[in-house]
């Protein structure tokens, strides 16, 4: 049960399973992101726990697969002030060296003895191509059996810029990736060949840190952010001078390993560095560069991820319900998902009893879509793993575009030799979408776009995020003015973001928050089955601000079956 205060004190109250959007018969893992998140990165230095979910794919081909186990240590938020306090003795000189460090990564430049080890590692790495490798056999297995060499290949934008340069150093947040033997991975801008000093001295702050049997988490130095998430064998670090908190770079950097993973696998991926810990896994991530990109760049301009929710398609209940059923009669064996999606929006999804998806995996699977424009000239056929729903192994993918429409059908099974099976799925599905007028019907839903905030009937409301908790779907108004420019997106975003973290604050969580500034106000609401996050104009007041949510939250309810998937099918 939820209450909020209402204009005249009093209290409303929204009882829970009432909540716009809210249903017992979710498709997608419902809970919250930050909660999730903690749990993730939670501290029993007397446990090795289960990191990441494997084992799914097996039990549904009748086979067992155990789970990877990974051991984790213990936290710590790390500031140069946090070392004054340490006692003297044996790691006076880690302290003295980790603060030196902080210093030199500040400077987020290279000097000269800095690009004189940047041409002995070229040196050593040339040494290392020469060298029998004895995987080449393996590096062509593996690239034959991932998604490297069945997606289009293009170039990256911005790869060559100068990192020596003002304007790298500017950029507002960089991300690298790098192995626990200092060898680059991915670096947002710039060439990872040039990077290794830089990664050199992150490397060197996570072993000092290590030393002590802790992990380090985060500092600050300057106006920059540092988050770093541990992820045997790899290192993730975000440098960030935007005003995003440390939860919300460590959630982005949880997307950039997902993504990694989900064209390797776990299983792959470690034991790759098992037989040779300073492997160049970029031999096995070649062309997939431009996936990640893009998927930093979405958390840069998408709510759904701060959200960790998925946005539907406003769709007629009815036509929603003929395409559920139409998708649902042509079911063959071992299709687990079998998913349609609308320009990034959910149109429906139909799942294998017992199994749903994650909306971590489904972003995965939306970035995949948003960045290739090849699926939408022929079917495709690739394998994609999916990190939270099974880390261990591959799902694989029948992509097709229907009828030259925005409507891209997903068809996601266990058996890897089921490409004519998915293809005739898909040919079922598609006449019966055709013959109710079903494709049409997404065109028109698609060319309309979303509704306005006029529609609503609230002349302060500028916009608004709702999610449904217990669906994992969210649903948001069009993009109006003031919030038409780039610019004013980013702001419209980070207000968002600024929300979202006061009010799931882990030290001082907030049920209902409103703060003013000069531009506009906001509420941010959060209960048990939903949250809610309303933007006003700068002169609306609290109690005006609470009569209207109340206002928005009857019109969500009425218009629920429309904005979303209440009871989607199963097999």
């Amino acid at each position: 049960m939820a209450k909020a205060a209402s204009a005249d004190g009093e209290e409303t109250v929204v009882l829970q399973g009432e909540e716009p959007g809210a249903s017992q018969h979710s498709m997608l893992v419902a809970g919250d992101s930050y909660e999730e998140l903690d749990y993730d990165l939670s501290v029993d230095e007397n446990q090795v726990r289960r990191r990441l979910k494997s084992g799914t794919i097996a039990e549904i081909v009748e086979n067992d697969d155990p789970r990877i186990e990974v051991p984790v240590g213990k936290l710590v938020d790390l500031q140069p002030e946090v070392f004054e306090d340490i006692p003297q003795g044996d790691g006076a000189d880690n302290v003295d060296r980790v603060n030196e460090l902080i210093s030199e990564v500040n400077e987020l430049s290279l000097s000269q003895g800095a690009e004189e080890r940047v041409q002995e590692n070229d040196l050593n790495r040339e040494k290392e191509a020469s060298a029998p490798a004895g995987t080449e056999e393996e590096e062509i297995r593996i690239r034959s059996g991932s998604m490297v060499d069945r997606v289009e290949h293009t170039e990256r934008d911005q790869v060559v810029e100068d990192i020596y340069s003002t304007e790298w150093k500017q950029q507002k947040k960089h991300v690298f990736v790098f192995s626990d033997a200092g060898k680059p991975i991915y670096s947002r801008y710039g060439k990872e060949d040039k990077l290794n000093p830089l990664m050199g001295v992150m490397l060197t702050l996570v072993s000092l840190v290590g030393i002590e049997k802790n992990t380090l988490r985060s500092f600050r130095a300057g106006n920059h952010l540092y988050v770093f998430l541990l992820r045997q064998p790899l290192i993730l670090v975000a440098v960030s001078k935007t005003k995003e908190s440390q939860q919300q770079l460590l959630m982005q950097l949880t997307y950039v390993y997902n993504h990694i993973i989900s064209v390797l696998t776990y299983s792959q991926l470690s034991s790759i560095f098992k037989r040779r810990d300073n492997y160049d896994l970029r031999k096995l991530l070649g062309g997939t560069e431009i996936f990640l990109d893009n998927l930093i760049e979405l958390m840069d301009r998408d709510p759904c991820f701060l959200l960790t929710a998925i946005r539907c398609l406003p769709l007629d209940s009815a036509i929603r319900d003929m395409i559920g059923s139409a998708m649902h009669s042509a079911k063959v064996k071992d299709l687990v998902f079998a998913i349609l999606i609308a320009d990034n929006q959910l149109v429906t999804l139909v799942r294998m009893k017992k199994y749903i998806l994650h909306p971590a995996d489904l972003h995965l699977v939306l970035n995949l879509l948003n960045k290739s424009t090849s699926f939408k000239h022929s079917d495709s056929w690739l394998p994609i793993c999916l990190p939270k729903f099974d880390s261990s192994g591959f799902l694989h993918a029948h992509i097709s575009y229907l009828a030259e429409s925005p409507a891209c059908l997903v068809l996601l099974t266990v058996d890897k030799m089921a490409f004519a099976e998915m293809a005739k799925c898909k040919e079922k599905i598609l006449e019966k979408l055709q013959k109710n007028n079903c494709i049409a019907a997404i065109q028109r839903a698609v060319s309309k776009g979303s509704f306005r905030c006029q529609e609503v009937g609230i002349s302060d409301l500028r916009h608004f995020l709702y999610k449904s908790r217990s669906t994992a779907q969210y649903t948001a108004p069009e993009l109006d003015a003031p919030y038409t420019q780039p610019d004013e997106r980013d702001r419209l975003l980070s207000l968002y973001q600024y929300t979202h973290q006061r009010v799931h604050s882990p030290s001082r969580p907030l049920k209902i928050m409103f703060t003013v500034g000069s531009k506009e106000a906001v509420l941010g609401w959060v209960t048990g089955g939903f949250e809610l996050f309303a933007i006003f104009g700068p002169l609306t007041t609290k109690q005006a601000a609470i009569f209207a949510v109340n206002k928005l939250l009857k019109w969500i309810k009425k218009e629920e079956t429309r904005l979303f998937i209440l009871n989607p099918p199963e097999y």
